[in-house]
This record gives structure tokens, sequence and C-alpha cells, in this order.
């Protein structure tokens, strides 16, 4: 368990919500945000983290947890605009897939397409398309 403060390497999730890293930004508020994921499994594909690091949802101090989740549903709900299904997946843990160790959830749109975790390369996002999204899903 971390200790919920500053890690030990750079996070670029921390980068991100610190606003030193660029990001698609769709939702920020006091403690967390939700950004596009720049090689996502379908388009719309989102990430919602706490500001503060913590490596996994039990590193979190319960407020934290909270708000994450309220975001969650924030963003679930913008994610409805793109399409009516979704995944929601939270990874803990290197056997269990996490990449970037800083908590955070994914909200993967759903098109009617075949499993999308299927491991196959993913393209980076484009800036015009994460333009049009953000404008999509960044307004309340």
């Amino acid at each position: 368990m971390s200790d919920g403060g500053a890690p030990a390497e750079p996070c670029v999730f921390c980068d991100i919500t610190a606003h030193r890293s660029p990001g698609y930004i769709v939702f920020e508020d006091a403690t967390t945000m939700a950004f596009l994921d720049i090689f996502p499994f379908t388009r719309g594909h989102l990430l919602v983290v706490p500001k503060r690091h913590g490596a996994r949802l039990t590193d979190l101090p319960f407020d934290d947890q909270t708000a994450l989740v309220r975001t969650l549903d924030e963003v679930c709900r913008r994610a409805e605009r793109l399409a009516p299904d979704y995944n929601i997946a939270l990874n803990a843990g290197a056997a269990a897939g996490q990449i970037v160790f800083h908590v955070h959830f994914h909200v993967i749109p759903r098109y009617g397409e075949s499993n999308p975790f299927v491991s196959r390369s993913r393209e980076r996002l484009r800036d015009d398309d994460a333009r049009a999204l953000v404008d999509t899903l960044g307004a309340g």
C-alpha cells in the first residue's frame, strides 16, 4: 500500500491532473479528473482518476474513493452520449493488467464490436477526433 502522497517515480496521470502534461480533459473537480485514453480500445474510451496519487483504490482515503465513484457516475452518464452500452474496468496490479500505477477506472463505450479487450494493437487517438469528443463529452 502506498501512502497516497507523491509517487516514487514520475507518474503521467499526476502530471496530467496537475496540468503539467497535456490531456483531453472532459471533467475536472477539486479531487478528480476524467480524460480520454490516448490509445483507446473504442472511440470515447475515458479514464477517471483521483488527483491524489495512489496505485490502488485501497491506497486512497475513503473520501477520495467516494469522490472518484461520484465522478465515475458522471462520466458514465456522459459516455451514454456516445453509446448506450459501455464497460467499466479497474485493473489493480501488474498481474491484473495495470500499466500506469495510479488508480484509474476505464469507461469504454461499446458499439456492437467484438470483444475490444482481445490483445491487438491500439491506434493513437487523433487530435481532431479528441477535440470532437471533448466537445461532446465535456459539457455538463
